[in-house]
């Protein structure tokens, strides 16, 4: 018997709402990658887009654990000499929540076109609005959500 490859025309996008709200930033990260890549799906391949759409709600309200809201920096260089800054995740929450979150996903997805392109079906809000009602997202309870809250 042949290996399934999926094609085009058998891969349905759902679109996805997970709320962040007091669920540990990895843990969150992790359930996010696997919904964009399409790891959860039986007709799942590594070399094929298959993920759905996901929109993250909440992201100002995303826990962390430890004393990582002022030890974890996030570092970017200008290209100049000395044109590096850091900021650490307790100001990154303030000003950019959205961001935490999409480096977070960002880091557990393949680092090619492919990654790029399952990288462009996450959409994080800092609230809880989110202007993707015409899409009818279903919601999805994470199970790192459900282990903290059951």
């Amino acid at each position: 018997m042949p290996t399934f490859q999926p094609k085009a025309s058998d891969i349905e996008r759902a679109w996805l709402v997970v709320d962040a709200s007091d669920v540990v930033l990895g843990r969150l990260a992790t359930e996010v990658s696997t919904l964009l890549r399409g790891k959860h799906k039986p007709i799942w391949a590594p070399h094929v887009d298959c993920g759905d759409n996901v929109i993250v709600v909440n992201a100002a309200k995303v826990a962390v654990t430890g004393s990582k809201r002022e030890d974890k920096k996030y570092w970017r260089h200008s290209g100049y000499p000395g044109g590096i800054r850091n900021r650490s995740l307790d100001e990154m929450l303030d000003k950019h929540p959205d961001r935490v979150i999409r480096m977070a996903v960002r880091g557990m997805l393949p680092k090619s076109r492919l990654g790029r392109k399952m990288l462009g079906k996450l959409h994080v809000y800092a609230g809880g609005e989110h202007p993707h009602h015409a899409q009818k997202p279903q919601p999805h309870e994470l199970a790192a959500a459900q282990r903290a809250r059951g």
